[in-house]
């Protein structure tokens, strides 16, 4: 009766006691993690596939465990994907329960509360809006009213920076028009929508309040007037290059 093998996990894939040994071995003289040395291998196996001259008998069983440690391996990177959204989330509501906390849970400091839940994240997330409505004790279709109600507020995630573009008459007449069109042809998207890095958001409005330095672009908090098209796209990548 032969001798039971004894084998021990490697990110989910079985080994014997000799073959974990081989792999400590290669860990050490590679200084590659598990993970790295999975892939490595099936970097490997991949050129093996490509070479005419493989011994016969062999490529099945070769495939197979490919197949089986690519499983596993994507499998890993699903949990892994998991935990760190969950560790997101709980972080994310740790940072909302400080802002909540710092008005010492008043119902009425509501808007204050969203004002600077808005400041953190730039948009108002789902997630804090119904955690703020279980610690506040208040209905979530009140929440959304206000949150909808105010301009200062947004449901919808937005980019890091958020480049307004004033197309009102007195700009307007100054080249408004063509300030838009060159942001929106720099960073590649239209008003209304954000990059796909996530770093700016382009809206138009109608005024900034300060007319007489039209045409106006304002990049978050800072105003940028009398502009010259040509100096929006270093204009937007100062704000990149800061970031």
């Amino acid at each position: 009766m032969s001798k039971e093998v004894k084998k021990t996990n490697y990110v989910g894939v079985r080994l014997t006691e000799e073959q974990a040994t081989i792999l400590s071995k290669i860990q050490l003289l590679s200084e590659l993690n598990k993970t790295e040395i999975l892939v490595r291998g099936l970097d490997l196996l991949g050129e093996f596939y490509e070479n005419d001259e493989q011994p016969s008998g062999m490529t099945d069983e070769l495939r197979a465990l490919e197949e089986e440690a690519l499983h596993h391996s994507l499998e890993l990177k699903k949990v892994r994907k998991k935990e760190k959204a969950i560790k997101d989330s709980i972080k994310e509501l740790r940072d909302i329960d400080t802002i909540i906390d710092k008005h010492n849970c008043d119902k009425s400091a509501l808007i204050q509360i969203l004002l600077d839940i808005q400041k953190k994240y730039n948009w108002l997330p789902n997630h804090a809006l119904l955690w703020t409505s279980e610690r506040l004790n208040i209905p979530m279709s009140q929440i959304l009213n206000i949150a909808t109600f105010y301009k200062a507020f947004s449901l919808e995630e937005k980019g890091k920076h958020t480049v307004k573009v004033c197309l009102g008459t007195a700009c307007h007449v100054r080249g408004g028009p063509e300030i838009m069109r060159r942001v929106e042809e720099k960073l590649g998207v239209k008003s209304g929508e954000t990059t796909e890095d996530g770093m700016f958001t382009v809206e138009s409005v109608n005024c900034l309040g300060c007319c007489a330095l039209g045409p106006v672009m304002m990049v978050d908090d800072e105003y940028h007037g009398k502009l010259e098209p040509a100096k929006v796209e270093g204009i937007l990548a100062s704000y990149r290059e800061a970031t």
